[in-house]
């Protein structure tokens, strides 16, 4: 206890912001890791395939909501795309659920509720802006950019089958699964929980509302941040909300929406699987329409 009385006030005050975001988003990063160890462990790209409707648009469609059904975290979503490529599912089905099954899944839905106060409006904004991103990817990828998303010459996947196991081998997959996932997904966390309680103390007030009084600049701002900073989806609104007071609606869902879409890690993991053109087709298209959408939101609604 000495030792905590010896520290500045300021140490402590981050000290404490940090461990309550930390607190809040944990429950979340561990049914999100489960969920995720269950899909691995029981959903396979062929029953998948199995149920893809028959015309285009309707499997664009199947890819940006089917997301909502089969929750998966963005930490392991690169290689089950590629998973789904490698078993002819169509480019214009598995990037829309790239984009949206960390976002509009239930748990990550509720736990941006619940970070903003119970707001069902900040849920509501932060799904839409991810299902119009996943629609216009779709539909570029299934009228204009036609050829395959894939390297010819490209990593080879390592894939787990678990359709020889008995119910408790599985059961255990998916606890192994869980636990390999929830450990990934809290070192990003912590930096994460780190850097906005070090916002909040230590930079200038003045700062902050200069930046957050030129919108675009504000948008553009959180959008970097959230591709370095590579949060788990079912814990950055924790961190997002902690950022409003100082940056605004418009910016903090910039963040949100964009963050489990381009990231540090999926963007090296894109690179083993997918063709540099594509990569750096997706993310213009992803930063335009999550701009464009964020200030809509911020500035005219």
């Amino acid at each position: 206890m000495t030792f905590f009385q010896h520290l500045p006030s300021s140490v402590l005050q981050a000290g404490a912001i940090f461990l309550s975001i930390i607190i809040e988003a944990l429950p979340f990063v561990l049914i999100g890791s489960i969920i995720s160890g269950i899909i691995e462990v029981y959903i396979t790209p062929e029953r998948v395939y199995r149920f893809l409707p028959k015309n285009k648009f309707g499997r664009i469609f199947f890819g940006t909501f089917i997301g909502f059904i089969f929750p998966s975290c963005e930490c392991g979503i690169v290689p089950i795309i590629n998973r789904f490529l490698e078993k002819k599912v169509p480019s214009y089905t598995a990037v829309p659920f790239l984009v949206t099954a960390p976002v509009i899944n239930p748990i990550v839905l509720f736990a941006t509720y619940s970070a903003f106060g119970n707001s069902v409006k900040m849920a509501l904004y932060r799904a839409l802006g991810s299902l119009l991103v996943a629609t216009a990817l779709g539909i570029f990828l299934g009228f204009i950019q036609t050829d395959s998303i894939q390297k010819e010459h490209r990593k080879a996947v390592h894939e787990h089958d678990f359709r020889d196991l008995s119910k408790c081998q599985k059961l255990f997959q998916v606890l192994v699964q869980a636990i390999d996932e929830f450990f990934d997904t809290g070192r990003y966390l912590v930096f994460g929980c780190l850097f906005a309680s070090l916002v909040q103390v230590y930079v200038p007030t003045r700062i902050l509302t200069s930046i957050s009084a030129t919108p675009v600049i504000a948008i553009l701002l959180l959008m970097v941040l959230s591709f370095l900073l590579s949060l788990c989806s079912e814990a950055d609104a924790f961190v997002g909300s902690s950022l409003l007071t100082s940056f605004g609606v418009a910016p903090v869902l910039a963040f949100l929406v964009i963050g489990p879409m381009l990231d540090v890690k999926n963007l090296l993991m894109m690179k083993n699987y997918l063709k540099t053109r594509f990569i750096w087709q997706f993310i213009g298209i992803v930063s335009g329409v999550v701009l464009l959408y964020a200030w809509f939101v911020g500035v005219v609604l």
